[in-house]
């Protein structure tokens, strides 16, 4: 699904796309012949890595710093699509993170940013998005195999991740007579370079605990996550909506 004409001729918005999961889709989408606008927060070496990387590649493609959780930025990256692009047929709603926190000392401001960055930030760039999104346009959202399996020092984002998987399936109703797709991608643990980050030592320990929470006995890769959501936004899932689909190795 992810050959070069996949996605010839869609136009796309993925955000958070110059890290982890999030750029794996915006580099497998360009490469299957999308125009992809993606969007970070910071400024750093990942984004300018992006655009280089995307300079090398065919299509117009744009990288925006833009924190989609702010109204007015989220507003601000519609307009970078309508401008670059015409409008859009995919949008990817890849960016969130949270940060863990006992329950018992989770405070009212940790609970309101993580539904806010990861439910909230959905909801409104996505109803921005519907004046853009043509007939027979793809909406990806993501969620967790957490919603599933629970986490502790997780309830904040699991809480969070379930609402996007009952939001995509009254939306995928609401927006099915408009012949507009919306699904959930749920990954489970995958290889990043976020582990990287954290040393040789401790990402090779971390890697080992949770290879045995799967049946395939390994973390998935940011490619087999990505290829996923190409398959979600092209032509071929023409029939796929309102479902929520793991990627997780089968926890």
């Amino acid at each position: 699904m992810t050959a070069a004409g996949a996605l010839a001729g869609r136009r796309a918005l993925v955000t958070g796309g110059t890290k982890g999961i999030g750029r794996g889709i915006v580099l497998a989408m360009a490469r299957a012949g999308a125009d992809v606008v993606t969007c970070h927060r910071l400024d750093d070496d990942s984004a300018a890595a992006l655009r280089a990387e995307l300079a090398g590649l065919p299509g117009k493609h744009r990288v925006v710093q833009a924190d989609v959780s702010r109204p007015d930025d989220a507003q601000r990256l519609l307009t970078e699509c309508e401008s670059a692009l015409g409008g859009l047929d995919v949008l990817v709603n890849n960016a969130g993170a949270f940060r863990p926190q006992p329950y018992a000392d989770l405070g009212t401001g940790a609970w309101a940013s993580t539904l806010a960055g990861n439910v909230t930030a959905t909801h409104q760039l996505t109803q921005g998005a519907l004046r853009l999104l043509a007939p027979g346009s793809s909406i990806v959202n993501f969620g967790s195999t957490v919603t599933f399996v629970g986490m502790a020092g997780g309830v904040h984002y699991t809480a969070a991740k379930a609402a996007i998987v009952g939001y995509t399936r009254s939306l995928a109703r609401e927006l099915g007579p408009q012949a507009i797709r919306v699904n959930v991608i749920s990954p489970g643990r995958i290889d990043t370079e976020a582990l990287d980050a954290l040393g040789p030592e401790e990402a090779a320990r971390q890697r080992a605990i949770f290879a045995r929470f799967n049946a395939l006995g390994r973390l998935g890769t940011v490619a087999e996550v990505a290829a996923v959501a190409v398959f979600l936004a092209s032509p071929v899932s023409g029939y796929v909506t309102g479902q929520n689909i793991h990627v997780d190795g089968c926890v």
